[in-house]
């Protein structure tokens, strides 16, 4: 794509974008289309101009704004590199799906407060954005925060009983996280790096020592919460009250996939893999994340509330990325990175799905599921097919993340992540494929509900179609997303 503008003004604007939109929906309050429009054209127009970044940043230029010096060498300021590049793609991207199936999903379920909806939904993928591009640890916590307070109103929307206590432990669990472990593993940095700018190889010395190396990895692991590693992961589940494209939000587009860039940005930029190497974290890392991985697909297994399943379906699979992490080789931080836009695909189609299903039949359970592949062939088409991604099976984008995930584990040798990825995937078939089998393969069972029920409305399965497609075309077309990761894993 031929860049229309300089790479700085490019990443000015997409900081800018999100929030401009934000302040101009509420002057449309009482005229749903116009408001919907703004919505749709921010979205567009956000995802174009990050585009803008992506030859800059192939062709080798790394653009950067600084906006406030808080204090001599801590400054509120953003850069472009390939990590936050694959970040605010797909953050970008999905945003404008999200939103015409937002479209389709709020007027089909007549949800209220529509337009305070849309609002925190921009504010919140601007939090994302600043996020992908901050230029150090002190810009991402800014934003980092922001992602939190703006996506509270949204865990909270319909405003009864259960949202407003689902929404006190969002907020306990990521804020209690960020205050009581990030922020001090952020003031450590600094006092021990003299710096919080995010740089290639590291910042911090090898020679601090491999327990005050594990000491400050573990806040950082466990500080940064919006990454669901057990036992700081009970938000997640928590918070699957939220309408649909909420969840979609949460799960695929910003708030999880924020949390998981984030350790993995702070692994690579902060650390450096070869000095976590060298200071031997790779075992206890590689527990944590394969006792997640593993605990919570044993725990989907026995979810019959079909969003909770694919709630602790993303518990488990964001830790595929930390598990790459661990795995400390080059071609494991590749995998970790294209199973963020792997997973970002296939979980969002996977919510979309479900969304489909309450608007068109009003299920919500597993068991409910009998014979709906019949009724919705589009919605469980798609579903199967982000399902199939989840599992990692091809021609699915999931895969490839995968795939070079577990050729890191025995490349280095770590037999531990390789049985861990091994005993998931049979677990992630068994908590998805049962729901494929009923779907398409059992007789429906009149238990009251309207059988003759089609498709959702068109928006909703338009956008299910494209994540779906996605999922897929990245297997074929991974050039992009392959592309960053190599960057990213110095490869």
């Amino acid at each position: 794509m031929t860049a229309v503008l300089s790479p700085e003004s490019a990443l000015a604007l997409a900081l800018l974008t999100p929030f401009v939109g934000a302040s101009v929906l509420p002057l449309f309050h009482d005229r749903p289309n116009l408001r919907e429009a703004v919505t749709l054209v921010t979205a567009a127009s956000l995802c174009f101009i990050v585009l803008q970044l992506l030859g800059p940043l192939q062709h080798g230029a790394r653009p950067e704004i600084d906006i406030i010096e808080i204090v001599p060498g801590l400054a509120v300021a953003f850069k472009v590199e390939p990590l936050g590049m694959l970040f605010g793609l797909v953050a970008s991207s999905l945003w404008f799906v999200n939103s015409i199936y937002s479209i389709g999903y709020m007027r089909g379920n007549d949800e209220p407060r529509q337009t305070t909806f849309y609002v925190c939904f921009a504010v919140a993928i601007g939090s994302a954005i600043g996020i992908a591009f901050a230029k150090n640890l002190f810009t991402l916590f800014l934003f980092y925060e922001a992602l939190t307070l703006s996506t509270y109103p949204l865990v909270t929307h319909k405003r009864n009983e259960e949202a407003i206590r689902a929404g006190r432990t969002y907020l306990i669990f990521l804020l209690g996280t960020s205050l009581l472990l990030l922020l001090p593993a952020i003031i450590a940095t600094w006092v021990f790096a003299g710096t919080l700018d995010f740089k290639p190889g590291g910042i911090l010395p090898a020679s601090l020592g491999a327990a005050t190396i594990a000491a400050l990895l573990a806040l950082y692991v466990f500080g940064i919460g919006k990454a669901a590693v057990m036992p700081l992961h009970f938000w997640l589940p928590a918070a699957m009250v939220a309408p649909t494209p909420v969840s979609a939000l949460l799960h695929a587009v910003a708030v999880v996939k924020a949390g998981v860039f984030s350790i993995l940005k702070v692994a690579v930029l902060v650390f450096g893999i070869d000095t976590l190497s060298s200071t031997g974290q790779a075992t206890w890392l590689t527990v944590v994340a394969g006792v997640t991985i593993i605990l919570a697909s044993v725990i989907a297994l026995r979810q019959d509330n079909l969003k909770r399943r694919l709630a602790y379906s993303t518990i488990s699979q964001l830790s595929y990325i930390v598990l790459g992490v661990a795995v400390l080789a080059p071609i494991s931080v590749t995998g970790a990175a294209m199973h963020i836009a792997a997973h970002a695909f296939s979980k969002i189609t996977l919510f979309f799905a479900a969304g489909s299903i309450y608007t068109a039949a009003h299920l919500t359970q597993v068991s409910q599921l009998d014979g709906i592949g019949r009724r919705m062939p589009w919605t469980m088409g798609a579903f199967t097919i982000g399902a199939l991604g989840m599992i990692g099976v091809p021609p699915t984008a999931g895969f490839l993340g995968k795939w070079f995930i577990l050729g890191g584990a025995m490349q280095t040798a770590n037999w531990l992540a390789v049985a861990v990825i091994f005993v998931s995937t049979l677990l992630n078939a068994g908590y998805f494929l049962p729901i494929v089998y009923r779907a398409f393969f059992c007789d429906s069972v009149d238990d009251g509900h309207d059988k003759h029920s089609g498709e959702a409305p068109w928006p909703i399965v338009v956008a299910l179609t494209v994540t779906a497609a996605g999922t897929v075309l990245m297997f074929f077309l991974p050039d992009v997303p392959f592309s960053l990761a190599k960057l990213i894993s110095g490869r």
